[in-house]
């Protein structure tokens, strides 16, 4: 019923923007204009990895990643489709009404991403914190009124998608109080590399990938792996920031670890220096930024709501083989790492010397590995999820990267 309804008043959802687009001749500066066509072709994005993935998996599928009836998976995917479909109408309805034609030459390369459910799930999760970023991210580039609040209307739309996606993958539905804003960049150093044959005009950070193998628990020292440094990095910091936090927390690449404390969406950047970046988009300083951000995804407290939908087991779960290759520290470190945390809240503070708990406390994870640039075409080595029955666990998720 709900499919069939939306379907139906497809033409509705798009009449307020009908209304903004006809009463009167207008124009459009280029920052506006751009924002609008990077909104366009994320859009266009998510619908066609929602059409891709829909006419791949069978009802099978979706019980062989857990869930207690494919009918669910299936009927609320299809409804996340519809909706992008109609974001794209009404945001292609706009741009002509400013006498502009959308950008139409992009197209997109999921193979990488629809291996499985639960790998296509975990990237959809991505998508959908990374859409609400991207939204809220470009924001302060847009003077138009009318512009602004049909993307506070879309917006609050992928809200409702990012939460939905959650509890499809076992975390809580509203890990934070806010969600974290994402420059285009920054969003390209994710998202980027699904897009393929077109020029954003907008130039991707480079991308970031951690490499650890086996499990990855709360205190596991972090390493990676980026187009912008060359072999095991030294001199450089690794930045956790989560919505809400006005600084990120800044540890020395060597002491980069998965640390007590935050929950949900987490990006992760490498820098060149120990300030902590600024929480805030505007304000975020980019020129000591190397590569990323990543996201990752931690989850603390697993959610009750998730068991009534799907396996606990099988969420954001698989085997990555190998031996693990993971470091932890001392728990004697721990109290650093918190009061760091702690300190965040305030002031933006250096954390050279901080470092993290091996405490394991049942917390779980997934992290994408992060994409590359808008014009990238060869595809990473298949890595699928991983997880333990306690601590956090990152979930890779192939996708293509630099050559």
């Amino acid at each position: 019923m709900r499919v069939s309804t939306l379907y139906l008043s497809a033409a509705a959802l798009l009449a307020p923007l009908a209304v903004w687009a006809s009463p009167l001749p207008r124009t459009i500066d280029a920052p506006t204009l751009e924002v609008l066509n990077f909104a366009f072709v994320l859009e266009n994005l998510e619908t066609e990895f929602y059409s891709k993935a829909l006419g791949k998996f069978q009802p099978s599928d979706f019980l062989s990643a857990g869930f207690i009836s494919s009918d669910i998976a299936i009927t609320e995917i299809t409804v996340i489709q519809i909706d992008e479909s109609v974001h794209v109408s009404a945001i292609e309805e706009l741009i002509v009404s400013f006498g502009q034609t959308p950008l139409s030459t992009c197209t997109f390369d999921f193979s990488s991403a629809l291996t499985d459910v639960s790998t296509m799930l975990t990237i959809a999760q991505v998508v959908e914190n990374v859409g609400v970023g991207a939204y809220l991210g470009a924001a302060h580039l847009v003077d138009d009124p009318r512009v602004l609040t049909a993307a506070a209307s879309i917006v609050t739309i992928e809200a409702r998608h990012q939460t939905l996606l959650n509890v499809f993958q076992g975390f809580s539905p509203i890990p934070q109080s806010f969600d974290l804003a994402l420059s285009p960049n920054e969003v390209l150093a994710i998202a980027g590399s699904f897009i393929q044959g077109c020029d954003l005009g907008i130039q991707a950070n480079p991308s970031l990938t951690v490499t650890n193998t086996g499990s990855i628990t709360v205190g596991t020292l972090l390493a990676f792996s980026s187009s912008a440094f060359s072999g095991t990095p030294s001199g450089f910091h690794c930045q956790m920031l989560i919505g809400g936090m006005p600084f990120s927390l800044s540890l020395p690449i060597s002491q980069c670890v998965v640390p007590q404390g935050i929950d949900g969406p987490v990006a992760i950047w490498i820098t060149s220096d120990d300030q902590p970046l600024n929480g805030g988009v505007v304000d975020r300083q980019s020129n000591a930024i190397v590569a990323g951000p990543l996201m990752a995804f931690i989850n603390s407290q697993p959610d009750f709501l998730s068991s009534l939908i799907r396996n606990g087991s099988n969420v954001a779960s698989g085997n990555n083989g190998g031996s693990p290759s993971t470091t932890t520290v001392s728990p004697a470190q721990a109290s650093v790492l918190l009061s760091s945390l702690s300190a965040i809240g305030s002031t933006p503070t250096s954390s050279a010397n901080a470092s993290a708990t091996s405490d394991t406390s049942g917390a779980s994870a997934t992290s994408s590995m992060p994409m590359a640039s808008a014009t990238s075409s060869t595809s990473a080595p298949s890595v699928t999820a991983s997880q333990t029955s306690s601590g956090v666990v990152f979930s890779m998720v192939p996708v293509p990267t630099n050559a």
